[in-house]
């Protein structure tokens, strides 16, 4: 029983989603036919590759090193194809400034080493100004923080993420409502989570705050609210990035936001987008 490139790429989106259904929905698939594809993984190997759970899969650690290896095995695939059909060779990329281009400098260096006469084009900014920029179709892709809400783009989730409140003044505070009331708001963008999220804080808790400033150099409003400066919210797993010693929790139901790889409805990936992301989720 051979195993083709479309049971590998079907074992990998169901690894991938943790979910056969979502699997075959996302490849247009039946969820039988996708259930039978694994399966005949499965029997290929004589090994259970994935525990199945009411609310989706895990993989065994059998599952975890053949995962490994597909993707390998997907990327030198797409890699082919993209030189035999000679694919024009750029990427139209986003991202939010807070997460830094520097963030997919492997990425981006193992794609060069592949094609290196690739042309990558690059735009950082808030999650609003990405979005509008792939709508517009001056991106293709991004990866942005913060919760679905634009109905003509797909919003592939990749992590969990959550906000915190920073600024200097958070010692002197035990919630968050004192931490915010009367104090200047360093933001980078108003098209942001972090803003439309304080915003709505202030709003529940009828809460008035400082002055607005507006600081594009997304480091320097970082370091300006350790200073005293002011306020801002970051998610918490720039933390450590930015070497954020001052800040603290805010309330569970303003809390939780995502990291997802965006596009429009109608965009088809290309190989080096595909190769691109498949690059990013091995970090």
């Amino acid at each position: 029983m051979n195993i083709d490139m479309s049971d590998i790429k079907s074992f990998v989106t169901v690894a991938e989603l943790k979910s056969i259904t979502a699997a075959a929905h996302k490849l247009n698939y039946l969820q039988s036919n996708m259930t039978a594809k694994i399966k005949k993984i499965e029997n290929h190997y004589d090994r259970q590759l994935f525990i199945r759970k009411p609310k989706g899969v895990e993989l065994t650690e059998s599952g975890i090193n053949l995962y490994q290896q597909y993707k390998k095995m997907m990327f030198t695939w797409e890699e082919t194809e993209n030189k035999i059909y000679q694919q024009e060779k750029y990427l139209r990329f986003g991202t939010n400034t807070s997460l830094g281009g520097m963030r997919f400098y492997p990425s981006f260096s193992q794609l060069y080493e592949t094609y290196p006469d690739l042309s990558i084009t690059i735009k950082t900014g808030a999650t609003g100004f990405i979005e509008d920029e792939i709508l517009q179709g001056n991106l293709d892709i991004a990866y942005v923080l913060g919760h679905p809400k634009q109905k003509n783009l797909q919003y592939i989730h990749k992590a969990d993420d959550h906000l915190v409140l920073i600024g200097k003044n958070v010692i002197n505070h035990d919630n968050v409502a004192d931490c915010i009331h009367q104090q200047n708001v360093l933001l980078a963008s108003e098209q942001c989570c972090y803003s439309t999220t304080l915003d709505q804080i202030c709003v529940d808790y009828q809460i008035k705050k400082g002055e607005t400033t507006h600081i594009f150099d997304h480091e320097a409003l970082i370091q300006f609210t350790q200073l005293g400066m002011g306020i801002s919210m970051i998610a918490k797993s720039l933390i450590e990035k930015f070497n954020i010693q001052y800040y603290m929790e805010i309330p569970e139901q303003y809390r939780n936001i995502g990291l997802y790889l965006i596009a429009r409805n109608d965009h088809v990936f290309t190989p080096i987008e595909k190769q691109f992301v498949g690059l990013n989720d091995q970090l």
